[in-house]
């Protein structure tokens, strides 16, 4: 539980901080306010999949230990951290090409970016299976 806590934390911070970072990195930038960059959006993903997933994530450990799963919750954790990683930087990293008047960016930073919405979602999917176990192992113990 420690770590989904800490982990929370640090999301909280990143994405106030990636707001702040938007906020000056395009006026410092003198970057038109009409135009779209993925910079606009980094803080609210971080703060949805990082910061409030994490809680959500830390209250269905509280009711169920879904970390007793045989594993399952570490690779979780590591799949699921390591995906919002590569995907948020490589938002990041587009989003600053853009103001940067960068002409073309990289369809490689696309691809990188959909490889972590990729292992992303692994996560959710192992995490789901860990919280299905822990649900039948509950439903079994209370004579269901």
């Amino acid at each position: 539980m420690r770590k989904l806590f800490i982990a929370s934390f640090i999301y909280l911070v990143l994405g106030l901080a990636a707001g702040v970072f938007y906020r000056e990195f395009t006026k410092f930038n003198n970057f038109e306010q009409g135009e779209f960059t993925q910079l606009s959006v980094v803080h609210t993903h971080i703060l949805t999949l990082g910061f409030l997933a994490m809680l959500v994530f830390l209250a269905l450990e509280k009711l169920f230990s879904i970390s007793n799963s045989q594993g399952l919750f570490t690779t979780f954790f590591w799949l699921y951290n390591t995906g919002l990683v590569i995907s948020t930087g490589m938002m990041v990293v587009h989003g600053s090409l853009t103001v940067l008047g960068t002409a073309e960016v990289s369809p490689a930073i696309s691809g990188i970016a959909g490889l972590g919405h990729m292992i992303l979602s692994a996560g959710l999917v192992i995490f789901m299976v860990a919280l299905g176990q822990n649900l039948n192992l509950a439903k079994k113990t209370e004579g269901e």
